[in-house]
């Protein structure tokens, strides 16, 4: 590199070629090849010939017409007897030309045709009635169309708290968007399953339940970028007694979140949510059956299990059939139409 740049230098100084091959001790040819080149010489390797140019026509073969196979399935089809890993190595290099691309494409949103569903996990533990702390879930809803956000803190992740505070967040909202937009998470369904109760739920609403496939961003973002704006707007800074005190703070703050300009819309949701909601479906009239619900006969511990808590009943209720029920605040136990426990 360094000869290059002398030669090149000594020339433009109009130094005979011969002169400059005699003070660098090289060839004369060597410098007109030097004078004439357009960029400084660089070392390139010969590519040799691999072991995998023997399968790799195979390969892609199997490729063409799986994307997907396994690097380990495709080396046993072939024969591969050498290194797996190097063989790995050379699969992932040539897989993305058969893999089909997945483009990202901007989503408008009508008014009143869907609401994004999602699970928000605060980074900070809740103090809970028995004195323990634990991350506790936030059930986000935002209208895609607005923009509009509401939220409720729920004890678990289960199908019963979900369906709770969908139907308690829609109660405050007044109004059904056509559809619920959720990713796969599990107390609501997978795939082409339902939870139990979910078709109940969303029948009564006279909604369409949309359950996202994998990888696909695009379609929620609009829940998962507010997810990402509670933690750096609503948390810093704030301590909670209980989740009641969680609620109550959250609340609060998205009242004056929801008359924010958003950027995107160049709108404040609270401008935007009257047309949402006009486009919305009604409540139903009769409510949806949510919550736990069970029936059991009273063991001489006089304790009932609801969401793996136990809570205790009036001894009197030994040895007869009691019937426990619970939404998101409370635990009620009664026995003939009588309450005999009531629990937070």
């Amino acid at each position: 590199m360094e000869d290059w740049a002398l030669i090149r230098r000594l020339a433009a100084e109009e130094v005979p070629h011969a002169a400059i091959a005699r003070r660098l001790g090289i060839s004369r040819t060597t410098v007109i090849k030097a004078v004439k080149s357009d960029g400084p010489p660089k070392y390139e390797r010969t590519p040799a010939v691999t072991s995998f140019v023997a399968v790799e026509a195979r390969v892609r073969g199997l490729l063409a017409d799986t994307p997907d196979m396994p690097a380990t399935v495709i080396a046993e089809r072939v024969g591969w007897t050498g290194s797996s890993s190097w063989f790995r190595d050379n699969v992932a290099r040539i897989r993305p030309e058969y893999q089909p691309q997945d483009p990202a494409d901007r989503i408008v949103w009508e008014a009143g045709d869907a609401a994004q569903c999602d699970l928000w996990f605060p980074p900070r533990k809740i103090q809970l009635e028995n004195g323990t702390a634990s991350l506790l879930p936030v059930l986000v809803i935002t209208l895609a169309y607005s923009r509009f956000v509401l939220g409720r803190m729920i004890p678990t992740k289960t199908t019963e708290d979900l369906l709770l505070g969908s139907w308690l967040l829609l109660q405050q909202l007044g109004r059904v968007p056509r559809r619920l937009i959720w990713d796969n998470e599990r107390g609501i369904g997978r795939g082409r399953t339902r939870s139990e109760g979910v078709p109940a739920f969303m029948g009564t609403l006279a909604t369409r339940l949309v359950l996202l496939p994998p990888r696909d961003p695009e379609s929620k973002g609009v829940v998962e970028r507010r997810n990402g704006w509670f933690e750096t707007s609503f948390m810093p800074g704030r301590s909670f007694a209980s989740p009641q005190d969680f609620n109550e703070q959250f609340t609060d703050w998205l009242a004056t979140a929801n008359t924010r300009m958003v950027r995107t819309i160049q709108a404040k949701p609270c401008d935007r949510l009257e047309v949402d909601k006009q486009a919305m479906l009604g409540l139903p009239p009769v409510p949806p059956v949510v919550g736990w619900r069970s029936q059991v006969r009273l063991g001489r511990d006089y304790y009932v299990r609801v969401a793996s808590n136990d809570y205790s009943v009036d001894p009197t209720a030994i040895g007869r059939t009691v019937q426990a029920r619970a939404d998101l605040d409370r635990v009620q136990v009664h026995l003939d139409g009588r309450l005999v426990a009531d629990h937070p």
